[in-house]
């Protein structure tokens, strides 16, 4: 037998007083791998994502990681917003041991830790400044090493950049691309933009319209690393398209 994906969601059905959420989603990850996610508004991406981590019970459906039961339970994942939720009154290092500063106690080991994060990743210039000095895409930063911090294997980010520009989003791809084969980490990755989708991810989820379910998986066989050129290369363009057609009834098949 095969080892058990990273992680799993085994046909997850959510449901809201009389709204039904998602019905029989279902969705694996290997270890190491990146996977998007894209959908129309309301789906059920954020809602798929809260019970991935344990925020939110499944009405039907489990949870597993490495093959081990973990619906309804959390401290299993790192789990990323889109809006970064930097407390204004912590510097970059103090938002970094966040998590360690509400379970457990900070450690001159932690602190230890988030400065060579920040500083590995563009930050060290900015260790004791407060998040009202950095721009969005510092702030960005600062929240997924914080979400780094916590040591999970698997990464849920839930539109991390979507509130960028667009020059500044894909500065955040790349680097993101380059913690993910650095540090290799297995990622699940909510987003809105197509073009985000394709760039980042080694597949791409497509989901349905609400009551959400996984309608259609396609693998993206675009070399790595990627840069500029990859957003207007003749396999990229190919693969975009198809998932347009997708999400928008203009054609295209799951792979």
């Amino acid at each position: 037998m095969g080892a058990a994906p990273k992680l799993a969601a085994d046909r997850i059905t959510c449901r809201f007083g009389e709204t039904l959420a998602i019905a029989d989603a279902s969705l694996e990850v290997a270890s190491g791998e990146f996977v998007s996610i894209v959908g129309p508004s309301g789906c059920g991406k954020s809602t798929l994502f809260n019970i991935m981590s344990g925020l939110l019970p499944p009405d039907e459906g489990r949870v597993t990681i490495d093959g081990r039961e973990v619906t309804g339970s959390t401290g299993h994942v790192g789990y990323m917003f889109q809006k970064d939720l930097l407390l204004p009154w912590r510097t970059v290092v103090g938002n970094i041991v966040l998590g360690a500063a509400l379970t457990r106690g900070v450690s001159g080991r932690d602190e230890a830790e988030a400065c060579e994060l920040a500083t590995r990743y563009g930050l060290g210039g900015f260790l004791d400044h407060y998040p009202h000095a950095l721009s969005g895409g510092m702030r960005q930063r600062v929240a997924l090493m914080r979400t780094l911090a916590a040591h999970q294997d698997v990464l849920l980010l839930d539109e991390p950049f979507g509130a960028l520009d667009s020059q500044t989003r894909l500065e955040m791809q790349q680097w993101l691309l380059e913690v993910w084969d650095e540090l290799d980490r297995t990622v699940l990755f909510v987003t809105h933009d197509v073009d985000e989708a394709v760039f980042l991810a080694d597949r791409v989820l497509v989901m349905s319209p609400r009551p959400g379910r996984i309608a259609a998986e396609i693998a993206v066989d675009i070399a790595r690393p990627r840069g500029l050129d990859t957003l207007t290369a003749p396999d990229f363009m190919a693969t975009k398209r198809r998932i347009l057609g997708l999400l928008y009834g203009t054609g295209g098949e799951a792979t």
